[in-house]
Parts: C-alpha cells; sequence; structure tokens
C-alpha cells in the first residue's frame, strides 16, 4: 500500500483524454451508423421519389402518359385521399388507382361500393391478394408471377389486340367472372383483366393489371405499351389519378386496430420461436456439467507483496482511501498489541491498548495522538493517506526497537 501511495501526483479520475480514449470507438461507430441510416434514408427516397406520379419526370414517373392524354382531350387530376377518389367517381371519369395494396381493408371496401355501378372505368395498378378480392370481387390474385415481362395479347379485347405485345408480366389473376376479358397470359393466366359492371347501361368496367410498366416514362416507347396505357386511360374524358398515401385520414379505422405481433408477418414469428429453440439446444450442450470438487495444486506462486500492490491499486480505483485506512490501522493494532503486552483480543480497545503503548514508548507518549494515528477519523485525500501510513510504520518500528 506505501509503495503505491509514494506516487501522489497521479490522479485517480479519469481525465477527458482517457474518456475519449476508451470511448473513441464507440462515438465512431454510432456516428457510421447514422451516416449509413442517413444515406440510405436518402437513397430510398430518390429511388421512390415520383413512382407512378403523373407529375413525375423521373424514371419511373407517369408524366409522359399524362401528356400524351392531354394531347387526346383528357385532363388528368391527382388526389392523394379517399375522399377524393370517391367524390370522383362517376360516368365520364376513368379512375386509376396507383398502389391499391396501400389501402387498409375499410378504405378498400368503400372504395369498391363508391365506383360500383356509377358507370365509369376503374383501373387499379399491381394490387395483390387479398386487396384484389375487395375491389374486384370474384377476382384472384396468383401467389406466382409471371416470369416473363413482355406478353401477346391473346384476347378479344380491342384495345389489347391494337396494342398487341406489352409489358404486362407481374401478378397473375383468376376470375369467376364468365363474360371478363381475361388477356396477356402467362401460363394461362390473365395479367390483364376487364370485367364488365352491371350497371344497366354496361359502360362500367374495372381493369385490373398485373405490373405497372407500361405507365412508367422510361418503359412507355417500349412494344406497345403507349398504346395500351392509352386506350386504358383514354376512353373517358375526364382521368382521376389516386395516389394513396399513409398520411390519409381515412386509413385510420377504429374497427381496425392491429397489435404490434399482428403486423409482423408469419415468418418472423416463427422464425424468433426458431432462434429461442436453437439458443435453447446450444445452452444445453455448452453448459457445465457439476460433479465432485476436484483440489487442484495453483501453477505459480504469488507473492506476498504482489497482492498488497494488486489490492492496493484496487483501493485506488474505488477511491476507497477510508478502507485502506482502516486496513492500516487494523493490522497495525495487531502487531502492536503483542509487542506491549496487550491480548489480541482487546488490540481493538482503545482503552487496552493506547496506556499500555504509551507506557512502553520510551518518549512520553502524547494519548490524544496516539489515539488519532490508531483510531482516528479517514484522510480526507492521498497525502493524508501517505502520512498515515509514514507514521504507523514510524510508530511500529519505535515500539520494536530494542
Amino acid at each position: 500500500m506505501t509503495t503505491e501511495a509514494t506516487h501522489p501526483s497521479t490522479s485517480a479520475s479519469p481525465t477527458a483524454r482517457h474518456v475519449w480514449t476508451r470511448t473513441r470507438g464507440i462515438a465512431l461507430g454510432v456516428v457510421l451508423l447514422l451516416a449509413a441510416a442517413v444515406a440510405i434514408a436518402v437513397i430510398r427516397s430518390d429511388a421512390r421519389h415520383g413512382t407512378l406520379d403523373p407529375r413525375s419526370a423521373d424514371r419511373q414517373g407517369s408524366r409522359a402518359v399524362a401528356e400524351l392524354l392531354a394531347d387526346r382531350g383528357v385532363d388528368t387530376t391527382v388526389v392523394t385521399t379517399l375522399d377524393g377518389a370517391r367524390a370522383a367517381a362517376d360516368a365520364d371519369t376513368t379512375l386509376l388507382v396507383a398502389a391499391p395494396d396501400l389501402l387498409t381493408p375499410a378504405q378498400q371496401r368503400a372504395l369498391r361500393t363508391a365506383t360500383a355501378d356509377t358507370g365509369g372505368r376503374t383501373l387499379l395498378v399491381a394490387p395483390g391478394s387479398p386487396s384484389v378480392e375487395r375491389l374486384a370481387p370474384g377476382v384472384t390474385a396468383d401467389p406466382a408471377n409471371s416470369l416473363d415481362s413482355t406478353l401477346s395479347p391473346d384476347c378479344a379485347l380491342p384495345a389489347a389486340r391494337r396494342a398487341g405485345t406489352a409489358d404486362t408480366g407481374g401478378i397473375r389473376y383468376t376470375t369467376t367472372h364468365l363474360d371478363a376479358d381475361e388477356c396477356y397470359p402467362s401460363n394461362r393466366l390473365a395479367t390483364l383483366l376487364r370485367i364488365p359492371e352491371n350497371d344497366g347501361a354496361g359502360t362500367g368496367d374495372t381493369v385490373v393489371i398485373g405490373a405497372p410498366d407500361i405507365l412508367f416514362n422510361d418503359r412507355l416507347d417500349e412494344q406497345g405499351n403507349a398504346s395500351l396505357a392509352l386506350q386504358l386511360l383514354g376512353s373517358r374524358p375526364h382521368l382521376v389519378w389516386y395516389l394513396p398515401t399513409l398520411s390519409d385520414t381515412s386509413a385510420a379505422d377504429p374497427d381496425d386496430r392491429r397489435s404490434f405481433f399482428d403486423l409482423l408477418p408469419s415468418g418472423w414469428l416463427w422464425g424468433t420461436l426458431q432462434l429461442f429453440i436453437a439458443a435453447a439446444v446450444a445452452a444445453l450442450w455448452r453448459a457445465r456439467r457439476l460433479g465432485p470438487l476436484v483440489p487442484e495444486k495453483l501453477p505459480v506462486a504469488i507473492r506476498a507483496s504482489e497482492t498488497v500492490e494488486g489490492r492496493a491499486r484496487l483501493y485506488r480505483k474505488a477511491n476507497a482511501r477510508d478502507r485502506a485506512a482502516t486496513a492500516l490501522r487494523s493490522t497495525t493494532r495487531i502487531r502492536l498489541a503483542p509487542l506491549v503486552g496487550v491480548p489480541l483480543t482487546q488490540a481493538h480497545a482503545p482503552e487496552a491498548l493506547l496506556p499500555a503503548l504509551s507506557a512502553h514508548l520510551r518518549r512520553n507518549g502524547d494519548g490524544q495522538t496516539l489515539h488519532t494515528l490508531l483510531f482516528g477519523p479517514p484522510p480526507g485525500d492521498d497525502a493524508a493517506l501517505v502520512s498515515l501510513a509514514d507514521q504507523l510504520d514510524a510508530l511500529e518500528r519505535e515500539v520494536r526497537r530494542p
């Protein structure tokens, strides 16, 4: 303890440099994670910006088809709310739903109710299951998509026959409607359906297309994409382009509240369960088998000075000057008691040890000084602790002096 305490200039409190040295790796990792998150967000936002938006000139925007329709006298209106889409549904309007799967089940049912029997056209772009079953009853999406992108019409629908081959390959559909036009088949399943509505006049219909490619700016001039898009969207003088958004207040359906676990795909739940099972098996495999205790000799002998030095460093690291002083005083009293004729059982009793110690000292021992030295309060700083150790050592040497 004395050896360790002879360097009072070294502070036990960590400096700013030491803190930075210890935490700079963690700080660098956090900065890299934040930078990666920002970069991914920017890239994804740029990639998804303007997708199927008739105002966007991006590669996956749809401004080109909107301008071509304008040249043919068809005006295009963009709406982003369900109320706007429902209000626009009439016999002179084509309602294009750009992302049907973003709608909640309640929104899909409300949209279907608003567009049924209006005499207009509703065009659904790549709806999956079960969205298509709500928006176009009697139509089912096949789990397997088309392997080919460019397909031939192979149906009697005039618009498809005039357009010829087009990039409609995507989701494939089956229908129970006998009067539906099933076009652009892939392995005998259609990727474009036209279902007439029973609205009396026979002018309304619902068109389901399995891929949005014919509407993209960079794909419009390929195959018969432009012809098919213009014919499907230009049959009425008005085109309402519905871009569903998650901020639509109509999406807050109190009857459609789902918990966090309802939002997780079933694959995640099964995967988590498998991970727990694997962890339990690994723990069982690697667990320590308890058996009888086996005595074992230490391979090396540890010097007493090294033990004292290590314990002193632990005291210093914990800033435990009180415990260090208590250990020094207690050990000194135990060693002094036999030298002055005091039993060990009374070594820590001031009324027994101090008189005997004062009588034994050659000099006139000050009782108050001895009491403070052997039984006093803990030192206030490292320098006081070093001084206490030196004084206790000097006292023991004086008592041992013949």
